[in-house]
């Protein structure tokens, strides 16, 4: 079990990264990051654009460590769900993961890799692509039913990778 920290959290009930890089993000607020997410089992987070889609479903959160991030950036810029500290969540694709902020473990398969696209250099900055690859966080499936807010929390593998983080 390691002690991380959740750093801040992303619903966002639109898609706003479609289309051409050079044509900038689609409207939306300009702050989509929350206090805490209700997460479902299968389903993904309560209000996100992916929850219960169910082309979606293996990928439904997303999740990332700052310590690959540029200064500066954060879930704005990448649009992941949820930001981490002081554990290399792209070590642990394969794995079945618990994530505790204090309300509770929450599960999740960590699927794959959720690739750094050309986004990235509009929304990070230039080279951010090319800098964020094997560093661009992870695509997971929630296997149960929780909340998560930001601050202190416990992570845990449970199943699947050799070594922790």
């Amino acid at each position: 079990m390691s002690e991380v920290e959740v750093l801040q959290l992303l619903v966002s009930p639109a898609h706003r990264l479609a289309g051409r890089p050079a044509d900038g993000p689609a409207a939306g607020p300009s702050d989509e990051r929350v206090a805490r997410v209700e997460v479902r089992s299968g389903l993904g987070l309560v209000g996100d654009r992916y929850c219960a889609r169910p082309a979606h479903r293996n990928a439904a959160v997303t999740m990332m460590a700052v310590e690959g991030l540029p200064a500066g950036a954060d879930l704005r810029h990448t649009r992941r769900n949820i930001l981490l500290r002081r554990v290399d969540i792209d070590a642990c694709v394969g794995a079945t993961v618990s994530l505790d902020s204090g309300t509770g473990p929450v599960l999740f398969s960590v699927n794959r890799p959720a690739r750094p696209c050309a986004w990235m250099d509009v929304t990070v900055g230039p080279g951010a692509q090319r800098a964020l690859r094997g560093r661009g966080g992870v695509r997971c499936t929630p296997l149960s039913d929780g909340v998560i807010t930001p601050g202190p929390a416990t992570f845990r593998i449970v199943a699947g990778a050799a070594t922790a983080p």
